[in-house]
């Protein structure tokens, strides 16, 4: 099952470099104007190695990737990044108030050396689709610097906490930092022999199941096995054969999953009220004035609530049209709301193709209802869906039986920071 490494970590010197001017969110949540403002923050920055910003004039020998191997090769002898001086875990504290809440969490989590598996060696699981153009990035940037800079976010389930009551202790930061959103980021090395053989051991036994950073895992997957061949042999030894990766326990009380949802725009000839005529043999109705109930104050069964400017309404799956309508998916499938979002309405009754989908042509993932709401009521869309979060239990299911979700199914909050270590491939 899971087998997980310490490793010597690269990290910031913090002594040369202020923490809060250098780390950055994963390259996939930085906006453009999230870009320049990293780039303002400090020249050692890590938003010019995971994504850095094209130049006139780049080509093969000159691009964003050859910048970004110069740039740590850089770094590194000039003593802004340095290696700790033994294989080490991390643990990695984020301390923050879920948006839209006044609740405050504590998430812990284990920064290791995860090995690497295909999906059919059946020890990590995934629950999203992934596209081919974010893969593509992301190998080229690790051909070129051969570092991970960011980890794969990793759950496993340990009711019993046995890792957690091993770092009981940990003492000092390393790390101690507050990131953009007001999230406390704290970072301790483990390198106790008896400690890390004894979390070994308890995660010797785990399945585990990607929450955030399907591409970068399968984009690591790509290059080991590049690297593979290069060799002509598989050797387990190889740094290639591991990824960085933080284990978070779903057992977490810190674990916090928010909805993300979908905004049409975009449709030609779209009528809300022909709409609503076409799903009402697959679903009830309930029409709502605006800001009087949520969907957890809903009625049971509640799915979806539909905010158009012909007005809001609760939409409640009708049991018997989603198991005809849905008969080729599984059960696990089927009982979950953004699946029936995407095939019964999104795909059925609107008739957006899943590739439309992907491409994101006619939709906007939002994180907040109210700013889904606005853009309907500013006719900036037609409509908008919002859903619950998925539930954990809900996830596992779908992803133990090797099926998958739609893009953006899940939102882990918060992100893990990037930059808090490197995993060097060299």
């Amino acid at each position: 099952m899971a087998k997980i490494s310490p490793f010597p970590a690269l990290r910031y010197n913090l002594s040369q470099v202020n923490a809060q001017e250098v780390l950055t969110q994963p390259y996939d949540k930085i906006t453009p104007a999230m870009q320049e403002e990293y780039y303002a923050r400090s020249s050692y920055n890590l938003v010019r190695v995971i994504l850095g910003k094209p130049e006139a004039g780049d080509g093969d020998s000159a691009n964003v990737y050859t910048r970004a191997k110069r740039y740590l090769h850089d770094w590194r002898a000039s003593g802004v990044l340095t290696q700790d001086p033994e294989p080490s875990f991390y643990l990695y504290v984020q301390e923050f108030t879920v948006p839209g809440s006044t609740a405050t969490k504590r998430r812990s989590g284990l920064i290791a050396a995860g090995q690497l598996h295909d999906y059919a060696d059946k020890v990590v699981f995934r629950h999203e689709q992934t596209l081919a153009k974010p893969k593509s990035d992301r190998l080229n940037l690790l051909r070129a610097t051969r570092t991970h800079a960011g980890q794969i976010f990793m759950l496993y389930t340990d009711p019993e906490k046995k890792v957690e009551r091993l770092l009981a202790n940990p003492g000092a930061p390393l790390v101690d930092v507050t990131d953009d959103y007001g999230v406390r980021n704290q970072l301790w090395r483990i390198s106790d022999a008896k400690t890390i053989a004894g979390i070994q051991d308890a995660l010797g036994d785990k399945k585990l199941m990607i929450a955030d950073g399907h591409h970068r895992y399968e984009t690591a997957l790509a290059y080991r096995d590049e690297r593979r061949a290069a060799a002509g042999k598989t050797d387990a030894s190889a740094s290639y054969e591991r990824v960085m990766m933080t284990l978070v326990n779903t057992a977490d009380e810190g674990l916090a999953i928010l909805p993300t949802h979908r905004v049409v725009h975009g449709l030609k000839n779209l009528s809300v009220p022909d709409f609503l005529n076409k799903i009402s043999p697959d679903f009830e109705m309930e029409q709502i004035e605006d800001g009087k109930k949520t969907l957890a104050e809903a009625s049971s069964g509640t799915n979806l609530r539909l905010i158009s400017k012909n007005g809001n309404y609760f939409l409640r799956a009708r049991p018997e049209s989603v198991n005809r309508k849905l008969a080729h998916l599984s059960p696990a499938q089927r009982e979950l709301d953004v699946i029936v979002l995407h095939k019964m309405l999104l795909e059925g009754a609107l008739g957006m193709s899943e590739e439309s989908i992907r491409n994101q042509e006619h939709i906007h993932y939002v994180r907040e209802a109210d700013e889904a709401t606005e853009r309907v009521r500013k006719g900036e869309a037609e409509m908008a869906f919002l859903i619950e979060p998925v539930r954990i239990e809900e996830m596992e299911a779908v992803a133990f039986a090797g099926e998958v979700m739609p893009q953006k199914s899940t939102d882990f909050y918060p992100k893990l920071l990037s930059g808090m270590t490197f995993y060097s491939l060299e």
